[in-house]
């Protein structure tokens, strides 16, 4: 297998080099395009660019890494953006579909979850505090986290390594920004519905206008439900999502942003389920049973339960004075109530028969958060200076009820011939907390520009954070009543040095710090203290000056120190380190405005460098594989009775990965074929997507050899639209 992913770079390579080629020889055509520098001049400094539409499968700048809107060259740290053109064209109905062929990111490692969307950013977990709605956290704890639905995105952006200096505790890994679309002053009527082959169908509009001179307001939604891919699961859901934008002058906007989301189904099957029997068969006695089914569903159909009710209220305000310097005010207010009830498996209870957890929570989260910034120019000899200076804060609560019957009460089920409806003991609660955090921040920073194409970021933060946790009393503990309250702060930095040269290509280097708040307790029932690291970052990013393209390539080094490390199985202490070491390559070209090519390629060495248990030091996590590969292209035909026409294909490869930190029992790669027709005329098109072509049977990845997920098997997508 190793020799895969290096054939897959070689595509990936070949694709972009004969783009470049192609348009080399389409000079004068491609040059006139350049010029206009995409739609709506995206370019730093153009704020409404930075967030809009992303022509073809290139943007060229951004805000998510810098605050700032930014050309992404400048930003000295790798970025990708992949906007709602290229989100189309992948068929992709959730947002971690979308981010397939992104380089540095791993998505949907417990196959295709349909409440969640789980993304890895250069090894680490970036769902629970590296997701952000328009530059505010989109935080979450245990099960309390607010699903974002992909139809109500701009653009999805992905800023790779450390983010600490800009928006507080997060991820180390890296961050994901989600774009809203917003109103943009013109006049939209958009409707599209689809249906996929497992009988899941769906509706969704996009409509805006102009009021007056001075208003444009917009309005999204969207239904969906159905049948799924697993046995006995179906459900529906849908959002609704209200915005508003005052612009009496063109130095001063004022936009308002809401959304409401429902979401009412039963499970899925196809995770939760042991190593053997998934990655490999299940023999026992000699008598070979093969692999567990993979739209098989273990739950009861009578119990289970899934249920979302989300909404969000927000601003943003922006005013630019004579004097060139623009303050801006950003804040948001999410709430969510999520009800769960699940019997899913724990492992082999027979040859032939899987344990079984009966567990449910009640959960209610609410979140409030700000970021108030001074943004201006000035001049000091021969240095230009971009000032950013902010102070922004974060409000997080949660309060939960987790339950589950007593163990060893939930009755078996047989893996290859279930029988539903089997009497299942009470679940008692094991945890009833209210939990707060809290995050204050104060930030700066300056960006330099000198010596005819020297550019340099410097950062600063520095934060402050309170947790309080309350727990209330429990089945396990009835008289439990006690409250822990911790406060913490702490410095980051990022300091990033770049050139850019007359022919597109910047290369650069960075380092930055951060700090991840953990919610949690240690062996000795304290608080957890922040996790905190460092990260150095050189690469370069090449923006050709004969085709619209970025490629970019970036080698890593992040130390994550205070992980958590096991005592035993429901006991820590913060002595772990993880090291990931690696090197991404994307490459994103408009060769026409109807040919766009992407190729990416990623190879880390994420390692256990320090834990209580030495039997896993220098060894892989569990989840993340080592070497992830992908090339697609999309054609659109111009001409006779063909025009309109578009074909496009994908080929994916997700390397091997460990189900077990100690490195024993691994979990191969999969190669992975996706392909797209369509069809567009005048103001309607239509467009098929199948994912998994081959309908490929893999594994997406394994926490422990009794939690792997099956990925996702073939999938058609057929979708219409219209606008008017």
């Amino acid at each position: 297998m190793a020799s895969v992913p290096f054939r897959l770079l070689g595509v990936s390579g070949v694709a972009i080099v004969a783009a470049l080629g192609s348009a080399h020889a389409q000079q004068s055509t491609v040059l006139d395009r350049i010029v206009i520098q995409g739609e709506g001049g995206e370019q730093t400094g153009d704020r409404a660019a930075a967030t809009g539409k992303v022509k073809g499968v290139v943007a060229k700048a951004t805000t998510t890494g810098s605050k700032t809107a930014t050309d992404i060259k400048e930003i000295p740290q790798s970025v990708s953006v992949i906007g709602r053109e290229e989100i189309d064209e992948q068929g992709a109905q959730k947002a971690d579909e979308a981010l397939r062929y992104t380089a540095g990111v791993f998505t949907q490692p417990f196959g295709p979850d349909s409440d969640t969307n789980w993304m890895f950013i250069r090894g680490f977990q970036a769902t629970a505090t590296g997701t952000y709605m328009d530059g505010l956290q989109l935080f979450s704890h245990g099960f309390g986290g607010f699903y974002v639905d992909q139809f109500g995105l701009e653009r999805i952006e992905v800023l790779k390594g450390p983010a600490s200096v800009l928006y507080g505790g997060s991820n180390p890994g890296g961050v994901i920004n989600y774009v809203s679309k917003r109103p943009d002053f013109e006049t939209r009527r958009y409707v599209e519905t689809g249906i996929n082959d497992a009988g899941n169908a769906y509706l969704g509009v996009d409509l805006g206008g102009v009021s007056n001179n001075a208003v444009s307001y917009r309005v999204l939604g969207k239904i969906a439900g159905g049948n799924t891919y697993s046995d006995l699961q179906d459900g529906w859901r849908g959002f609704i999502s209200p915005s508003v934008t005052w612009k009496p002058d063109e130095q001063t906007s004022l936009t308002i942003l809401a959304n409401y989301s429902h979401i009412d189904e039963n499970h899925n099957g196809g995770s939760f389920l042991p190593y053997e029997g998934t990655v490999v068969d299940r023999i026992v006695g000699g008598i070979n049973y093969g692999r567990i089914p993979r739209d098989a569903n273990y739950m009861e159909p009578d119990v289970d339960l899934y249920r979302r009710e989300q909404g969000a209220l927000g601003y943003e305000f922006e005013h630019t004075f004579d004097s060139d310097w623009t303050i801006r005010s950003n804040a948001r207010f999410n709430a969510a109530n999520v009800k769960e009830v699940s019997v899913y498996p724990n492992g082999w209870s027979g040859p032939t028969t899987l344990d079984r957890i009966n567990f449910g929570h009640d959960t209610d989260v609410t979140s409030f958060l700000f970021d108030n910034q001074v943004e201006g120019k000035f001049d000091t000899g021969g240095i230009e200076h971009r000032l950013l200076a902010g102070i922004d804060y974060k409000y997080f609560n949660i309060d939960q009820v987790q339950s589950s019957a007593l163990f060893g009460t939930t009755p078996p089920i047989d893996a290859f011939n279930p029988v539903y409806g089997a009497a299942l003991t009470p679940r008692v609660s094991y945890l009833d907390q209210d939990l707060s955090q809290q995050q204050l921040g104060l930030y700066v920073q300056d960006q330099l520009r000198f010596g005819g194409g020297w550019i340099a970021t410097l950062n600063g933060r520095y934060d402050r954070g309170w947790l309080s946790a309350h727990d209330r009393p429990n089945f396990y503990a009835p008289t439990q009543d006690t409250t822990q309250k911790r406060s913490d702060g702490s410095f980051s930095g990022r300091a990033g040095l770049a050139y850019e040269f007359d022919n597109g290509v910047t290369p650069y280097a960075s380092v930055a710090t951060f700090f991840n708040p953990i919610i949690g307790t240690n062996a000795a029932g304290e608080l957890f203290e922040p996790e905190d690291g460092v990260q150095y970052e050189v690469g370069v990013k090449y923006a050709p000056t004969f085709v619209d393209g970025l490629i970019t390539l970036s080698v890593f080094d992040l130390t994550r120190r205070n992980v958590q490390s096991n005592l035993t199985p429901f006991t820590y202490v913060q002595t772990g380190e993880v090291r990931s070491r690696g090197v991404e390559l994307e490459g994103k070209v408009n060769v026409t405005d109807d040919f766009k090519v992407t190729g990416a390629f990623t190879a880390y060495n994420i390692e256990i460098t320090r834990d209580e248990d030495p039997t896993i030091v220098g060894k892989r996590p569990f989840i993340v594989p080592e070497v992830m590969a992908s090339a697609k292209a999309d054609y659109t035909f111009r001409g006779d009775w063909y025009d309109g026409i578009s074909v496009g294909g994908g080929l994916r490869y997700v390397g091997s990965s460990w189900a077990d930190n100690q490195n024993t029992l691994k979990v191969p790669g999969a190669t992975l074929v996706d392909l797209k027709l369509g069809y567009e005329k005048d103001n309607w098109g239509v467009d098929l997507n199948v994912t998994n072509v081959f309908d490929k049977a893999y594994v997406a990845s394994c926490q422990t050899a009794l939690t792997c997920s099956y990925g996702e098997g073939r999938a058609f997508k057929l979708k219409a639209y219209a606008t008017w």
